[in-house]
């Protein structure tokens, strides 16, 4: 009964065609290259008809849904067909212009298939049709969980490994064993490269496990190379574990591949560079009330020259919400508590180059709402059928400046677009997660609060959790490094700071 369901241009161009029936291609072009001809615009018919086949169809802005039928099929059942078929393509695609079906072409075509089956309507809805092309496998969910299972399991060997191989050298230190290839050509880079991998050794692990960094290799040929074995049999290790299927990856929060984008390091990165890096996690009561907050910061320190190894940093700390501060085992406690200043217990040991380090972190919790960086209030109220959802921001910490906010608001399934109001910023729709994404490139000081108004079909329940995302280049905690002086002489240093302050989780519940 039904030969074809197809996506074209007003001139009858195909962008999308799905066949129920053995059709050729050249048959397929030249049955909707002669639609466009066929319509009388004079009549307000949603039909047209030759000698052999009918065209049921129905105007999307600047393109046509057509469905392609056999003369003695049903034109009731037709068309209510047609309007299902209209209402799947904004399901898969945000906008109706052809670049977009384009992209999105298997998906509609597994859409269409659902909807019709051997040229006959199936009886199914626009929810079905969704649950069916998700396809979520129960199966496929075990796999996976076996499969990170396998990754954690891989890396913990790896770290294993690594520990052993370190372990044998620091033996092998011990018991007075010259390593190979100490004395002769290229010994200097050799030896910097042991103290300062047995440094890392000593010094704080960061966050992210890391394997101890190889030492480093001269450039002309020398016994020293040989010393590279052992860091080589970590590489050669993680290397079969990618023959054999495992795919080891370094885990990267989603929020901080976009961070990335907005927070670049600076240009000119100094021998001394350090990252100021905080975190929060928060989550409201949407009537008020902050059930909890917690954030973390921590100084990371990254040496890229020998010479400015043994250094001290001066930080400034201008907090006044009783932030809890944390040093590293190997940092003079004493030192930091009386001057503010970061150094080495053991003054004539130096920090480690070429590798990140984790000197200061500091912790605050509380449930305290003036601490709140960026309040959110969400009033949804019934209207009827509708519900009308008036939601504001504002920045309560001016100094504070938020960029590429994100309010993400959830919205009922199978009820169409919200339709907005005022808004000050941008929106984005997500038909096929049912999401209203607010989004804000700036909020600072002149900046400091908006709002926006939408109504849509729904409960007042529907529109949470309400989840904020932002980046920003200035940290809550008023913590920073002011200036870097050697231990000997006691002269300043150049040095290069990059702040980030990132959400972990910012829900109102």
């Amino acid at each position: 009964v039904l030969l074809a369901a197809a996506v074209c241009t007003k001139a009858g161009k195909a962008i999308v065609s799905r066949q129920f029936v053995e059709m050729t291609r050249t048959r397929i072009e030249g049955l909707l290259a002669a639609f466009p001809k066929l319509m009388n615009t004079g009549k307000q018919h949603t039909f047209v008809e030759t000698e052999s086949v009918r065209y049921v169809y129905q105007p999307m802005e600047k393109l046509y849904m057509v469905l392609i039928t056999t003369k003695n099929s049903n034109i009731l059942e037709d068309l209510e067909t047609l309007r299902l078929f209209s209402r799947v393509i904004p399901e898969y695609c945000r906008a109706l212009e052809e670049n977009e079906i384009s992209e999105h072409c298997f998906d509609l075509i597994f859409a269409f298939d659902e909807i019709v089956a051997l040229g006959y309507r199936e009886n199914v809805n626009l929810a079905q049709i969704r649950t069916f092309t998700e396809m979520d496998s129960h199966e496929e969910k075990v796999f996976r969980a076996v499969r990170e299972t396998q990754e954690r399991e891989a890396k913990a060997e790896m770290r294993r490994k690594a520990k052993e191989l370190q372990q044998a050298r620091r033996d092998a230190e011990r018991q007075g064993k010259k390593a190979p290839g100490f004395g002769g050509f290229g010994s200097s880079a050799v030896s910097g490269g042991t103290t300062a991998a047995m440094i890392t050794e000593t010094i704080i692990e960061t966050e992210k496990p890391k394997v101890a960094p190889a030492p480093a290799r001269p450039s002309g040929p020398s016994k020293a190379l040989k010393l590279g074995a052992k860091g080589k049999e970590v590489d050669n290790f993680v290397d079969k574990l990618k023959l054999e299927g495992e795919n080891i990856m370094t885990a990267v929060g989603k929020r901080s591949t976009e961070a990335a984008k907005v927070l670049a390091p600076p240009v000119n990165m100094e021998s001394v560079h350090m990252k100021i890096e905080e975190k929060i996690s928060l989550t409201c009561g949407r009537d008020g009330g902050l059930q909890n907050m917690e954030l973390h910061g921590m100084i990371m320190l990254h040496i890229s020259d020998e010479k400015f190894a043994r250094i001290r940093l001066h930080v400034e700390n201008e907090d006044k919400r009783g932030v809890q501060l944390q040093t590293h085992p190997n940092v003079d406690k004493k030192l930091f508590t009386a001057e503010s200043q970061i150094g080495l217990k053991n003054p004539e040991k130096s920090f480690p180059i070429n590798s990140d380090v984790g000197v200061l972190k500091w912790r605050l919790q509380t449930t305290e709402e003036s601490f709140i960086p960026l309040t959110i209030n969400c009033w949804p109220s019934e209207s009827g059928n509708s519900c009308d959802v008036n939601i504001e921001y504002e920045l309560q910490e001016e100094s504070l400046e938020l960029n590429d906010v994100i309010i993400t608001i959830p919205l009922p399934s199978g009820v169409g677009a919200p339709v907005i109001g005022e808004i000050d910023g941008e929106y984005r729709h997500d038909s096929r997660r049912n999401l209203l994404e607010w989004c804000l490139p700036v909020i600072d000081a002149k900046n400091k609060s908006g709002s926006l108004e939408f109504s849509i079909a729904g409960q007042p329940n529907d529109f949470f959790p309400v989840q904020v995302s932002f980046v920003s280049k200035k940290n809550y905690c008023n913590i920073q490094v002011t200036k870097v002086t050697q231990v000997d002489g006691n002269s300043p240093v150049r040095f290069s700071t990059e702040t980030t302050f990132l959400v972990d989780k910012y829900e109102i519940l």
